[in-house]
């Protein structure tokens, strides 16, 4: 493929997923989004009242917030929305980005979705210059990750929403091309940026905390690969941690003035708030009586659902079928990702920095899988939104799976080298198809 083509197609990706973003941020129904009054009354603060809001007593209200997502927010029931805060103790970032557009705009709902939309393209284009890192050669691979990245209707949900996980992902993908690039000794990857990304990711989500771990893994795989001095190697390790630790350490004092003892996140605050929330071991106990496979069973199937799509506050699922041909699919991709790397002759073919990168994104898979797990050991939140912080490499395999069967099936015929990015057209299809018919009609 051509430096012109893949720009073409690049380009295309981008502008179908603008359109599609603003399709489902215009379309999805006022507050129909996991979370969106309490991300929306965040903004609202900072711009109204120019601080930074402290979560406390009354922010979490179950009861009124059943009664509004069981009468699909009706208009008589809004009066004490702006009560809803229970995400006062999120890190600030995204809120002062997002603080000038509530203030431009008088508050408009849309508008701050639109910057949310914005944000997501920047995740598809950081998802394909990362993907085009790891895999330079294959330049296919990459526009079709970046194409499920970008036409996955659940993200699209998610990315049409008031909600930090925009800038989240956006952290996590720069950060991981970033990675990538310092593995290879690119000049526009030096430690600093590693370090300036970090700090950035500590001030935007704790979902992101992660990425810490991942930088200090690449100046460790690096400087191991090229016998670095100890100079060298420190000198590599306090570019990361120094601005790290001064923007993060800004936000973490902060907090341990405001709610006191250890709790520099503020999630043991944001915990003895949410008194009602559904806890895992009260959901086992009650729900299910006391059956762990029977909660296994709903976690894996409800966080497979609610990855590809289940909208507004999980209450709109797909129909089963459509959920059997995802599993099939998903499967497909593993078999084609198993293919691939069949072809590429892996592990024997990869060099040191191949190697590398394989460590950094099954390192970033795991880490976000155990965060989920782990909250899941608390809390009952099977929302596979909570994995799309590894994208990245996830995307890799999809990639991986599309050109492996695109490979095994194009012999003499060259068009089905195309295959993967048809599919990924499809995929853009089906998003249409479920905004449309799913996500607008039941909500």
């Amino acid at each position: 493929m051509s430096r012109r083509a893949e720009g073409a197609v690049l380009a295309v990706t981008l502008a179908v997923y603008l359109l599609l973003g603003v399709l489902y941020a215009a379309r999805t129904p006022d507050w129909q989004a996991p979370d969106e009054p309490a991300h929306y009354n965040y903004v609202r603060q900072i711009a109204d009242e120019g601080r930074l809001p402290v979560i406390a007593p009354g922010d979490w209200q179950q009861e009124y917030q059943e009664q509004l997502k069981a009468s699909k927010f009706a208009p008589e029931l809004l009066d004490r929305l702006d009560t809803i805060q229970y995400e006062d103790h999120q890190p600030p970032l995204y809120y002062l980005l997002a603080a000038p557009v509530y203030t431009l705009s008088g508050g408009d709902l849309l508008a701050l979705r639109l910057v949310s939309v914005v944000l997501g393209a920047g995740v598809v284009i950081a998802t394909w210059a990362a993907l085009r890192a790891a895999a330079p050669r294959q330049p296919g691979l990459a526009l079709s990750g970046a194409g499920f990245v970008a036409f996955l209707p659940q993200h699209l949900s998610i990315l049409g929403s008031v909600n930090n996980d925009a800038l989240a992902e956006l952290i996590a993908a720069l950060t991981l091309w970033a990675a990538v690039a310092y593995l290879r000794g690119a000049r526009s990857a030096p430690p600093a940026m590693l370090g300036v990304l970090t700090a950035l990711a500590l001030i935007t989500k704790t979902t992101i905390y992660f990425l810490a771990g991942i930088v200090l893994l690449s100046v460790l795989l690096r400087g191991r690969r090229e016998r670095w001095s100890r100079r060298v190697f420190v000198s590599h390790l306090a570019a990361v941690l120094v601005p790290a630790l001064l923007l993060g350490g800004l936000w973490w004092g902060r907090n341990l003035h405001v709610y006191g003892g250890t709790d520099f996140t503020g999630l043991d605050r944001h915990d003895a708030v949410t008194v009602g929330q559904m806890r895992t071991d009260e959901y086992i106990e009650v729900v299910l009586r006391g059956s762990e496979r029977q909660y296994l069973e709903h976690l894996f199937r409800t966080t497979f659902h609610s990855f590809w799509g289940q909208f507004g506050w999980m209450s709109v699922p797909l129909p089963g079928q459509v959920y059997r041909i995802l599993g099939v699919i998903t499967l497909g991709l593993l078999a084609g990702a198993s293919v691939h790397a069949w072809h590429a002759r892996f592990p024997l073919a990869l060099d040191g920095v191949e190697r590398d990168t394989l460590i950094l994104f099954v390192a970033t898979i795991v880490l976000v899988t155990a965060a989920f797990a782990l909250y899941n050991l608390s809390f009952v939140q099977f929302q596979g939104r909570y994995l799309y912080p590894a994208l990245v490499p996830l995307s890799f395999v999809v990639g991986a799976g599309l050109t492996g069967w695109a490979r095994l099936i194009a012999g003499r015929r060259p068009l089905v080298h195309w295959l993967p990015l048809g599919a990924v057209g499809a995929l853009a299809l089906f998003a249409f198809y479920a905004l449309e018919t799913y996500l607008v009609p039941n909500l």
